[in-house]
């Protein structure tokens, strides 16, 4: 998706990540005071927005400016989904080892690495299909996230 001017210098593409049988993009955000071991949360847009839109309307950015934290906005893609929406609701978008799932959890493994973050610091957030999917996500990857809710509950994932 074209960048604004506005996001153009806060969110960066996240070129490779593995594989990626959801199709889908993904942008990061890592403020300059972000230290080795620090805390990942994984923000998921909701329907017909994009990840520069949620990040701008949220504050996200803003909030890792001020606490030290990375970001890691997975996005839809429109070839996907016309209003831009998660799959969560797809049987090949819903399970563990497939889809969207795979891919969000991949671009996890690559965000780590590259920005030595704590891996048991890793939340997941979303709302409207991206609530729905950060669910999917607390369900079929528990081991990864030391908690994660939509913008109405926040979740503990069964170990």
């Amino acid at each position: 998706m074209p960048r604004t001017s506005a996001s153009q210098d806060r969110l960066t593409d996240l070129k490779e990540f593995g594989a990626d049988p959801g199709a889908l993009h993904a942008d990061t955000y890592i403020p300059k005071n972000f230290s080795k071991n620090g805390p990942l949360v994984v923000v998921l847009h909701g329907s017909t927005q994009s990840a520069e839109g949620y990040d701008l309307g949220s504050g996200w950015s803003a909030l890792a400016d001020e606490c030290g934290i990375a970001l890691l906005y997975p996005e839809q893609r429109q070839r996907n989904s016309p209003v831009s929406s998660f799959n969560w609701f797809k049987s090949g978008d819903s399970r563990r080892g497939a889809g969207e799932p795979l891919s969000i959890r991949h671009m996890i493994e690559q965000v780590v690495d590259d920005h030595e973050i704590d891996p048991s610091r890793v939340y997941i957030t979303g709302m409207s299909s991206g609530g729905a999917m950060t669910s999917v996500m607390l369900a079929t990857y528990p081991e990864v996230f030391a908690g994660g809710g939509d913008y109405r509950r926040v979740t503990l994932p069964q170990r």
